[in-house]
């Protein structure tokens, strides 16, 4: 697989930091750190609030005041960190795809951009995962109520534009010609991680929250792999043609097995293709 991979610059000597000024920055970091701790925890009360209520009164018959009171907090407060009462039902979606977006740009050099992409999406499952009986309610009122749905509909998008801006920032620009399907590819792909995500979500929710959810998310992030993985940036031929070629070969002569992978093949196809050439010559 061709890609890029963004290295970040030595800083100019003018502007790096001393020791002694660098020092001083820690204590902002740890109280910014409490603050941020601080505001997800409001969110995540006002979120509790907001559920209650629609679980006994409705959604419709509920109202942002009830909300902050039920809280204990004033309406200024709610609207500080909520702009509607539906989106106080999806209080870590904004914190999720801050955590997801540093798994993107904290990637090993060596890893596939589909893996990091699949790993950066598990951030978002064990966002549901650390809250099961709350992840299934959420599920329920957003089947029930069109606006939560929409709202839903549009954190999702967030994400696959993300995953999207990823997979197409770590191909080379200059590779970007007619016959070259990356970009078509990345972004399939970027949706297909998203679906995938999805798909397993919704079967944990409809289950009540139960089962091993991370098993199952990487049985269908495999079938991602192996299906949009070794097609991204393979084969292509000078001049813009595109000749597809296997990510894995192997070949037997008498007692010798050799076995040719690009770097980037799923080992599940390198292990196929020794598997099948064994059997052929048994």
């Amino acid at each position: 697989m061709q890609y890029v991979q963004v290295m970040s610059q030595p800083a100019d000597s003018a502007r790096r930091p001393s020791r002694s000024t660098a020092t001083p920055d820690a204590p902002e970091s740890a109280a910014g750190s409490r603050a941020a701790a601080q505001r997800l925890k409001m969110r995540r009360e006002l979120a509790a609030a907001a559920m209650e209520l629609f679980a006994t009164k409705g959604y419709e018959a509920t109202t942002v005041d009830e909300i902050a009171a039920a809280a204990g907090v004033a309406r200024r407060t709610f609207f500080r960190h909520f702009r509607s009462k539906e989106e106080a039902i999806f209080p870590d979606h904004d914190d999720t795809l801050v955590r997801a977006e540093a798994v993107l740009n904290a990637a090993p050099p060596h890893e596939h951009p589909l893996d990091t992409v699949c790993r950066g999406i598990k951030e978002v499952m064990k966002m549901y995962a650390a809250s099961p009986a709350v992840s299934v309610e959420r599920y329920r009122l957003t089947r029930e109520v069109p606006t939560l749905r929409e709202r839903e509909i549009a954190s999702v998008a967030r994400y696959e534009r993300l995953f999207t801006r990823y997979l197409l920032g770590h191909f080379d620009e200059r590779d970007h010609h007619d016959g070259n399907d990356d970009p078509l590819l990345a972004e399939v792909a970027a949706s297909a991680v998203v679906t995938a995500h999805n798909h397993v979500l919704r079967r944990w929710l409809r289950a009540g929250g139960q089962g091993d959810v991370e098993a199952q998310l990487d049985h269908a992030f495999a079938i991602v792999r192996d299906t949009f993985g070794t097609g991204i940036g393979a084969g292509r031929a000078a001049g813009g043609s595109s000749t597809p070629s296997p990510a894995a070969t192997a070949s037997a002569t008498g007692d010798v097995l050799v076995t040719v992978a690009r770097t980037d093949a799923p080992l599940e196809e390198i292990m196929r293709s020794i598997e099948k050439t064994l059997k052929e010559h048994r």
